[in-house]
């Protein structure tokens, strides 16, 4: 069994660039379920308290310019009036300035650059880094999409300066990862694959076919764009039909996931029909492809997922796939009554719990023709 690094400190739920109250909650009762079901204890498991990102590492992906902007309006961000912030995307009312964000952001950037030192040093194989937020919208010299810095993207650079010649990034969040495409475009060194809703539909408005890379970068970005109500079908045939071929022609040595739950049907923030059923199965084609591809060198961050009854249950079944455990299907009670208490109402009491869809039986058959229509475009554009 691999050695797995747990990458987690409380420092970590300061990181809220939005007006979402909820989030710190759901991300806790995440970090709970996995230690209710004794994940944490797990003899494979190593638990690490990441440290921030230096500087230095930040301007290896971010702008100097942009970095100083952020650290500015971090200190005080009644600044970020100011004309110049609509430059750095703080006037778009979708990211704001907050008081100490600049540190809660580099938090979550050392959160994957500490687990990607353990897998590049050795120590681990592969590392789960749940940190409050995926920030793969980030730019280089833009706030964008709820994210300042981009994780990802900072870890895979640390790879890249520790003498990795190869990294594979995929990016399964219901929205397209276009922080980390655009940062990496014209880098061969690194494959940028992103499964997601389509961007006529959907935040951030790209991530299409035809964005496949630049100069020496050509071929090097692969975006499977699904239109809405895409169900399990499409979705996994993504998987398993664009995503494996493209990363195992690509031979990384070190795959890095982005793993948003947000393409499940009940999550309010997209239009995907994924089902509970599907994630177990998304994130053993992830392992395996890790091992087949990269000896098993495996780094997550979590990502998007607005839906407090799900997120918990999708994090213990990422967990579990990567140790390769089954966990049982009652939900501990101990975490039930504590999750009660805290949100206010009751949860799913079971792991693999669904609701009803609540589009028209029309629109999902229609969804999953265009699905399947998407995933053969994107096939022959990767030449796969």
């Amino acid at each position: 069994m691999p050695a797995t690094a747990f990458v987690y400190g409380p420092h970590l739920q300061a990181y809220n660039p939005s007006d979402d109250a909820e989030r710190p909650l759901r991300r806790e009762l995440g970090i709970e379920l996995l230690r209710a079901y004794g994940l944490l204890d797990h003899p494979d498991v190593t638990c690490h308290d990441p440290r921030l990102a230096t500087e230095a590492e930040l301007i290896e992906v971010h702008a100097p310019a942009y970095v100083n902007a952020v650290k500015r309006y971090s200190a005080n961000p009644a600044l970020a009036a100011e004309p110049e912030a609509r430059m750095w995307g703080f006037q778009d009312g979708d990211t704001r300035a907050r008081p100490g964000m600049h540190e809660a952001a580099a938090a979550a950037c050392g959160s994957a650059v500490t687990g990607a030192i353990e897998i590049w040093e050795g120590r681990a194989v592969q590392a789960f880094c749940p940190a409050p937020a995926g920030l793969h919208h980030a730019m280089a010299n833009r706030a964008s999409g709820m994210c300042i810095y981009n994780d990802a993207a900072v870890a895979i650079r640390s790879l890249l300066e520790r003498g990795a010649e190869r990294i594979a990034y995929i990016d399964v969040d219901a929205h397209h990862g276009n922080g980390v495409q655009w940062i990496f475009y014209e880098d061969p060194r690194v494959l940028t694959v992103s499964v997601h809703e389509t961007g006529r539909h959907l935040y951030p408005g790209t991530g299409g076919i035809a964005e496949r890379g630049v100069g020496a970068g050509e071929g090097t970005s692969v975006n499977v764009p699904l239109p809405p109500y895409s169900g399990d079908g499409p979705y996994l045939r993504a998987m398993e039909e664009v995503v494996g071929p493209v990363v195992r022609r690509f031979r990384p040595d070190v795959v890095v996931t982005m793993t948003g739950v947000d393409p499940h049907h009940t999550d309010p923030m997209a239009h995907l029909q994924v089902t509970t059923a599907a994630f177990p199965r998304l994130y053993g084609i992830l392992r395996d492809l890790a091992f087949d591809a990269a000896q098993g060198r495996w780094l997550v961050v979590t990502g998007g997922g607005y839906n407090i009854d799900l997120l918990a249950r999708l994090w213990a079944y990422q967990l579990a796939a990567m140790l390769e455990v089954t966990l049982p299907e009652e939900l501990p009670p101990a975490w039930l009554d504590m999750a009660r208490e805290r949100a206010g109402m009751a949860f799913t009491p079971v792991l693999s719990g669904d609701t009803p869809f609540v589009v028209d039986e029309e629109s999902r058959r229609r969804g999953d023709e265009e699905g399947d229509a998407a995933v053969d475009a994107a096939k022959a554009a990767a030449g796969v």
